[in-house]
């Protein structure tokens, strides 16, 4: 049986990058359920960072994330994943509460806001209804590619030496003697250390290894794409309801990707959209914008998991300190994805923190003992 320094439970946006991250100090297993990577939510993300999306305790890992995703190291990627966007977050005639509000949020984060009127939303927001009359804007809001980046991520991996099994559901693990047996359903490893890097799977790793589970909550989004009259112009920035109740951006031949930023708890699964949310979405994107709905082209859905302080957890645990945790980035795991990986091999190596903008115990799992 192989025995492994690593085995990181997972290999969506979370465990690729921290696997991509250890590849070359120490030896990696990276376990897959699915045939293939990054099933679940990573390959179903929105696909944008903005340094205000998931608030102010995510903002310093999006900030520093930020620069890795524009200029990635020439030996992992020789082109930038992120690309211009902006963001325009907006709210109706009596919203200025939750303008003030997020403006004063991230007043001292460094991060670029600036509110705009009436005006400033038709210019970039063309036929929006009269009574969206205030909002933000943030400039340095970009696409990401998604999918560029985690398989940037899988192939740093395998280059360096990591084992990637898919197929390989964990059925049972246990701890003694120092390691780990580790039974899937593509046979049985060891490992030092488990990382339990499973999304919306994350709290059932843990009682498999016989630990007490965080609370962890998987919530439906769902997402649809739609052609318009007129067609979605590529210049159009992500637009964000301040109240919560939708986003939309640009996607290719002037098309909308569209969500009702929905939260429904789900059990883990293979999350498929309902009818009442597509209607949803549709509904509020018809009371911003006078632009006609041509047709609905397809729809789907993922999960976002969330710990109860909406925090992601990233650490020992307090009473197994061989059993790791890379869980609970809810929605904003691929634009932290850089300095998640970073702040989580530092702490698996025993090595400093790099960057000091990040506290590594705001996501330490040891806060809800």
């Amino acid at each position: 049986m192989t025995r492994y320094d690593v085995a990181i439970i997972g290999s969506g946006i979370a465990g690729a990058s921290l696997a991509s991250e250890l590849a070359e100090r120490c030896s990696v297993l990276l376990l897959e359920a699915e045939a293939q990577p990054g099933y679940h939510s990573t390959g179903r993300s929105a696909a944008f960072w903005s340094e205000t999306y998931g608030g102010p305790d995510i903002q310093p890992l999006t900030s520093a994330s930020g620069p890795f995703l524009a200029n990635p190291p020439s030996e992992f990627s020789e082109r930038s994943f992120l690309s211009a966007r902006g963001a325009l977050h907006i709210a109706q005639t009596g919203g200025e509460a939750l303008v003030e509000a997020m403006f004063a949020e991230f007043l001292a984060s460094g991060v670029s806001l600036d509110r705009v009127d009436r005006n400033e939303i038709n210019q970039r927001l063309r036929g929006s209804h009269i009574d969206w009359t205030c909002g933000l804007w943030e400039p340095d809001c970009c696409d990401i590619d998604v999918a560029g980046l985690h398989g940037a991520y899988l192939a740093h991996a395998r280059k360096n030496g990591v084992a990637l099994c898919c197929n390989a559901a964990v059925r049972g693990l246990q701890y003694r003697g120092g390691h780990w047996s580790i039974e899937t359903a593509s046979g049985n490893f060891e490992a030092a250390l488990v990382v339990n890097a499973a999304g919306a799977w994350a709290d059932e790793i843990a009682g498999l290894a016989g630990l007490r589970t965080l609370g962890l909550q998987p919530y439906r989004r769902t997402v649809v794409q739609l052609a318009v009259d007129p067609p979605a112009p590529a210049d159009l920035p992500l637009v964000v309801g301040l109240d919560g109740s939708f986003y939309f951006k640009p996607e290719a031949g002037g098309r909308l990707w569209l969500s009702p930023h929905d939260e429904t708890p789900s059990p883990p699964c293979d999350a498929a959209p309902e009818e009442w949310d597509v209607a949803l979405a549709i509904d509020r994107f018809q009371q911003v914008v006078d632009w006609k709905i041509v047709k609905l082209e397809t729809r789907w859905a993922g999960l976002r998991t969330f710990a109860p302080d909406r925090l992601p957890v990233i650490g020992r645990d307090p009473l197994l300190p061989a059993f790791f945790w890379l869980a609970g980035q809810g929605g904003f795991g691929i634009q932290t994805a850089p300095a998640v990986a970073q702040l989580a091999a530092g702490l698996i190596l025993s090595e400093p923190m790099a960057n000091e903008t990040i506290d590594p115990s705001r996501y330490a799992p040891d806060r809800f003992r």
